[in-house]
């Protein structure tokens, strides 16, 4: 039985619903293949597992497939049933797919006769919320073409909700839901595209430098989470920093650890100073920019600027720069930046970034 989730009525492309997949089936044949392989781009942090499926929970990962064929469907599944996706067929309007606890089979188009196609899958969900699985990817008739190249430049961005993109496509009047979370219009994202480059998105909602939002100091904050592929809380990963050098790293953190009031001076600083001296020994040649972010406002903001600045006197490094950011309120709806306002974030840092990087 086939359920239908929605009709993309420009080109006439349905996405279906199918149960009953196995592992027992082929994953490496010429029309279907497993979510790791060659024939697949894929950009940010994941896992790969012995069946060559890929595993992934920070929002952003992104998966491109370029095709000749009638129609392309997707085995995949989310741990929590609460991942979403947005799936980007020849750059037409995305369309989103939350996935189902159990490996299902999701249609990503169909189309009347053979021809060439591309897709972007990339992950909109926030990184506590879901861990996601892609198993493989089918063809009907046709063929997998070669995959596309990623931009040379690299970028890295760490951070919290706002770099999660946490709440952009929120409904007033809504119950908030894993949907609002968009990460293609994330002010990270929006930069990469502006200056041409492949991104990571490592950031955790809720989480900060030395403490969460509710004054946790035993949880995975930054220094924590920065070296895992797969951070949730009992289903760490590890990630091989090797794997990835980026040219630029931004660390938006800071909101959280403010939250339940202003943190000690000396064990933020030096927190601070700890993990940069660290992010500088993994990526040798990464120019680091750190900064206070778009929710922190009056004295907050001005307490955390200060502790910037030290951190940076004290790690006296040219490689590593204090980037300005303009306060942005959210809405009545959420106190998180709206998706006008991330648009607004990329252009403040985008210029920061061209100077220093002189690109």
């Amino acid at each position: 039985m086939l359920k239908k989730l929605f009709v993309q009525s420009a080109i006439s492309a349905t996405i279906l619903f199918i149960a009953g997949w196995t592992h027992a089936e082929e994953n490496n044949s010429s029309n279907n293949i497993a979510a790791t392989n060659v024939h697949i781009t894929q950009m940010g942090r994941a896992e790969k597992t012995s069946d060559g499926s890929a595993r992934f929970s920070y929002p952003g990962v992104t998966f491109m497939l370029n095709t000749k064929a009638d129609s392309l469907s997707m085995v995949a599944s989310s741990n929590s049933g609460n991942g979403w996706l947005d799936i980007i067929v020849d750059e037409t309007t995305p369309n989103v797919i939350q996935l189902s606890k159990e490996p299902q089979t999701y249609e990503l188009f169909h189309f009347p006769t053979i021809g060439k196609h591309t897709v972007r899958i990339i992950n909109r969900t926030e990184t506590w919320q879901a861990i996601n699985t892609i198993n493989k990817f089918e063809l009907n008739k046709g063929e997998f073409l070669t995959a596309s190249k990623l931009p040379s430049r690299k970028l890295m961005v760490l951070g919290d909700s706002v770099t999660c993109a946490e709440m952009i496509d929120r409904v007033p009047g809504e119950k908030p839901n894993a949907r609002w979370n968009n990460a293609r219009e994330s002010y990270g994202m929006l930069i990469a595209t502006a200056l041409h480059a492949q991104v990571q998105l490592v950031c955790m909602g809720g989480h900060g430098l030395v403490r969460t939002w509710d004054n946790k100091t035993n949880s995975l904050n930054l220094a924590d989470f920065y070296p895992l592929a797969i951070p949730n809380e009992g289903s760490t990963v590890a990630w091989d920093e090797k794997l990835y050098e980026p040219d630029v790293i931004v660390s938006a953190i800071g909101t959280n650890d403010f939250s339940p009031g202003i943190p000690d001076r000396e064990h933020y600083v030096n927190t601070y100073v700890k993990f940069l001296l660290k992010v500088l020994a993994d990526h040798k040649h990464a120019q680091i920019f750190i900064t206070e972010g778009a929710i922190l406002n009056g004295e907050k903001k001005a307490v955390l600027v200060d502790y910037l600045t030290e951190t940076l006197k004290r790690v006296n490094d040219k490689r590593v720069h204090i980037a300005t950011s303009t306060y942005y309120p959210g809405d009545n709806t959420d106190a998180h930046p709206t998706k006008e306002q991330h648009a607004a974030m990329a252009k403040d840092l985008e210029p920061q970034i061209k100077k220093v990087m002189e690109w």
